[in-house]
């Protein structure tokens, strides 16, 4: 963290949302995520209330004069820009990313393309609508492959494929998620995340995280309910090479016009230590075995003040300024 956060006073807030739960296949995560925030921002002295939108009417939020929203949703009507895009009509400031931003970065597909246009590294991938283009995309990215939805998150829907006989099953479950199915290039090495806070000039790096998961299985289960993962901060990687790839984490969050907070995940080649950057999450998680919190907290930023921040960014994408 290069210079101090202006943490706000909870008086300041105003009547807010706490959005979890939802309808993605991610809710059990969401669940998780925004009972945290809502404790955290309750015992701070925030009039802060929980919102699920599965089960209440967005318009329902301006009926009760809520004034802002942290949106705790992960997955799909939530982190894709969908919901960004109603709380624009209810004219409610939020946090995180706006409309195409949340929808870019959802979009798997549609991130790497904008990536690789403005050179940053990610690994090579081949866009899928059938088990065989699923094996012809195998033939040319090699072994191991890794086939996943585009849209989903939290690795739901992903196979790490090793056979050309596997790719049909592999597309199959994909494809169950998401019509859109992303085969890609697998990077054999270190994963390293990284979160980012702010925006454009002023966004800056939190400490990066280097995870060391059970024979390498960073799946659902060991992101939010193993113990046995390991989360190394500080990574423990050379000054220079963590340089290096928090500069590409910087220059992609930007290129995607990405604000508040969000966090990139990278593999650096076992063999050539060159860095490949994955993916972003515009609304991480926030459990207890979350990334964000865990970094901010080495940087020296609590949780509950890590959520107060974020609070303060509450913005609108067609409203200037801060509210």
């Amino acid at each position: 963290m290069t210079q101090p956060f202006d943490i706000p006073q909870p008086e300041t807030l105003g009547k807010v949302a706490v959005l979890f739960g939802g309808s993605s296949a991610e809710r059990e995560v969401s669940l998780m995520s925004g009972q945290g925030v809502l404790q955290a921002l309750q015992e701070r002295g925030v009039d802060a209330h929980a919102f699920d939108p599965r089960a209440q009417p967005l318009q329902q939020l301006k009926e009760e004069g809520f004034q802002r929203c942290f949106i705790a949703l992960h997955g799909r009507y939530g982190e894709d820009g969908t919901l960004q895009g109603a709380l624009e009509l209810l004219g409610i400031p939020y946090t995180g990313s706006g409309v195409l931003a949340s929808s870019l970065g959802m979009d798997k597909l549609m991130t790497k393309r904008l990536w690789r246009e403005a050179g940053i590294p990610t690994p090579n991938w081949s866009q899928v609508s059938s088990a065989a283009e699923a094996e012809s995309a195998f033939d040319q990215l090699g072994s191991p492959m890794i086939v996943k939805p585009s849209r989903e998150g939290s690795t739901l829907g992903l196979t790490k494929v090793m056979r050309r006989e596997d790719c049909a099953s592999a597309y199959a479950k994909a494809a169950a998620m998401d019509p859109l199915v992303l085969c890609e290039q697998f990077i054999s090495g270190d994963e390293v995340t990284q979160p980012i806070l702010g925006q454009g000039d002023l966004a800056q790096t939190l400490p990066m995280i280097r995870v060391v998961a059970p024979d390498g299985n960073y799946d659902y289960h060991n992101k939010y309910f193993g113990d046995e993962t390991q989360y190394l901060i500080p990574s423990g990687l050379a000054d220079a090479q963590e340089a290096t790839i928090s500069a590409w984490v910087l220059k992609a969050y930007r290129v995607l016009g990405a604000r508040g907070w969000g966090r990139i995940d990278v593999m650096i080649d076992r063999q050539s230590q060159l860095p490949y950057l994955l993916e972003i999450n515009t609304s991480p998680g926030m459990t207890s075995h979350s990334l964000v919190p865990m970094s901010a907290k080495h940087a020296g930023l609590s949780y509950p003040d890590l959520c107060l921040w974020l609070l303060g960014q509450a913005r609108l994408d067609y409203v200037k300024g801060q509210v």
